[in-house]
Parts: structure tokens; C-alpha cells; sequence
């Protein structure tokens, strides 16, 4: 099937146009796609709830609260900031100087990948691995996480590529397809861990990224769903029926996530996104070239 479109419009006439890669698989079997499943691109921050399957097996007894942050792309509300500081408590850091994303604001921890950073350090602190540059690829947390993740998609860590995030750590880069069949297993339970991942994230889709944002609102959609977004338009998803889903925007735009996951997987609220001029007056939407849903 061909790529979906997703429109601009303003004024009544189309302005641009995004195209998007998605595919769904079935027990490892792609059971839909639209454009290319095959298409190589890096997870970036939807890899976060498998990068935080390493801190829930060194810590059984973490509150839902500090699970779902771990698995984070947060917008520094207080509840938010609130679970970060309890896990740099648990690491015993000395405080957000210890965290080693860039500062937002003046402060580390309003960076949005604050929790993932500070999850990290509780996973160096239970291994007695030193706090200093635990986010480059030759330090043994990033290592592992990197076998962790490959493992995950059913990758040898050979065949995934590694390349800095826009938070400081390793990011990996794997097919669509690849991305889908994780997310099918983290729902589906299949690895260690997964069930504690599972029931934080929807216990808590507001912490996972804020309302409004397309990983939330599917999960709000979608009860017993788990999602995550990723930067340059990535979104994935494992499905309550154990389906796994991973959708591209071609080029990059975050914009056009919402709207073609309220195509393909039934999320009303981001339907259609206004765009709107520097006086906050809607003067065009962003919307799928399409009707749906089709899941």
C-alpha cells in the first residue's frame, strides 16, 4: 500500500504534505503496511521503555510513578519532576549535576529525557558502575542496553546501528517492521520485565508524555495499550490485542504524527491538528489525506 498523506492546509488549499511509513505485524508476520516497513531509522526516544526494562530488574519494588517517567519524553510539569527527583533520591545522586543531558531552562531535570537519565543512573548504582559518563557508547550501561535492545527487536547487536541521541546517550537505528515486533513483545509480555513496563505506562499515560501528545492520547484511546513517540515524526506502539505498530514521518516532522495515528490507529483526539498564527488564531489544520480508522 502506498505511504499515507498527511495535509497542511491553510486557507482551504493544501500548503504541504508529509508522507508516513507505518506497518502492523501479527505474531512476528506484517499483517498491513503503508509505504516501506523495511525503512531503517533510528528509535530515538521510543526506545525508552526498553532502555528502562533494566532499571525494573534491578529494582522490584519501584512505584508505577518512577517506571512511567523512566519511560518518559515529559514536559517538566510538577508531577513529572516530582518522579524524577524520587529516582535520583533512589541512585543516590548528589542531584541533577549528576545527570548528563543539557540543561533546559538553566536545569537538567526539565530536560524531557530527565527520567531516562536518572533511571540510568539507579541501573549504575545497583551494578557499581561509576556515574561518570554513563552515557557514551563504551561505558557498560549503554553496552548492555545496546544487546538489550537488539535482543528486543530480534536484531544481533552486530546489525543495529548506534548513534548519539539528542539527549546524550546511544540511540539505535532498526526497520519499522523490526520496531513493530518489539512493541508486539514488550505487550505481550515477552520480555523480563515487560509486565512492571506495561502497567506503569498505562497506569500513568499522562507522565509518559502529556495530554494532548500523541503517545498519551493513544494509550487514553486505547486501554491496556502502550505507546511512545520518538523525535523526527516516530510513534510505536503495542496494541491491547498484542498487535505491534511503528509509524515514520518521511520528513521528520513531528506534526503529522498525530494526525496520521488518528488515521491508523483510531485516536479521535488528534484527528485534526489547527494551525494557528502568532495571534493563537486557527488558520488551517493538519490532517490525514484519508478516512479511518483502519485499525
Amino acid at each position: 500500500m502506498d505511504a499515507l498523506s498527511v495535509a497542511v492546509e491553510r486557507g482551504g488549499l493544501v500548503e504541504s504534505r508529509h508522507r508516513v511509513h507505518a506497518v502492523t505485524v501479527v505474531d512476528g508476520e506484517v499483517a498491513e503496511a503503508w509505504g516501506d516497513p523495511g525503512l531503517v531509522t533510528f528509535m530515538r526516544s521510543a526506545a525508552k521503555p526498553l532502555q528502562a526494562l533494566l532499571l525494573v530488574r534491578a529494582y522490584p519494588d519501584l512505584r508505577d510513578e518512577e517506571l512511567a517517567i523512566a519511560c518518559a519524553s515529559h514536559g517538566a510539569r510538577p508531577e513529572q519532576l516530582e518522579a524524577v527527583a524520587s529516582l535520583l533520591a533512589r541512585a543516590g545522586a548528589r542531584g541533577e549535576e549528576d545527570l548528563e543531558c543539557g540543561p533546559v531552562e538553566g536545569s537538567r531535570l526539565r530536560h524531557n529525557c530527565s527520567g531516562k537519565h536518572a533511571g540510568m543512573l539507579c541501573v549504575c548504582a545497583a551494578r557499581g558502575w561509576p556515574f561518570t559518563d554513563y552515557r557514551l557508547r563504551g561505558h557498560p550501561l549503554q553496552q548492555e542496553v545496546h544487546a538489550l535492545v537488539a535482543e528486543a527487536a530480534g536484531r544481533a547487536a552486530a546489525d543495529v546501528p548506534i548513534a548519539l541521541d539528542g539527549c546524550g546517550v546511544s540511540t539505535f537505528a532498526v526497520s519499522l517492521r523490526a520496531m513493530a515486533e518489539t512493541f508486539s513483545r514488550l505487550v505481550r509480555r515477552q520480555l523480563a520485565g515487560a509486565d512492571r513496563i506495561v502497567a506503569a505506562m498505562t497506569a500513568h499515560p499522562d507522565l509518559v508524555e502529556g495530554p494532548g501528545q500523541p503517545a498519551t492520547e493513544m494509550m487514553k484511546a486505547h486501554p491496556g495499550a502502550v505507546a511512545k513517540g520518538g523525535a523526527e515524526g516516530l510513534l510505536c506502539a503495542g496494541l491491547p490485542d498484542g498487535r505491534g505498530f511503528a509509524l515514520k514521518v518521511e520528513d521528520g516532522a513531528g506534526r503529522a504524527v498525530g494526525s496520521a495515528a488518528s488515521f491508523l490507529l483510531g485516536v479521535s483526539a488528534l484527528a485534526e491538528t489547527p494551525v494557528k498564527n502568532s495571534r493563537d488564531e486557527v488558520v488551517g489544520s493538519v490532517r490525514p489525506e484519508a478516512s479511518g480508522p483502519l485499525l
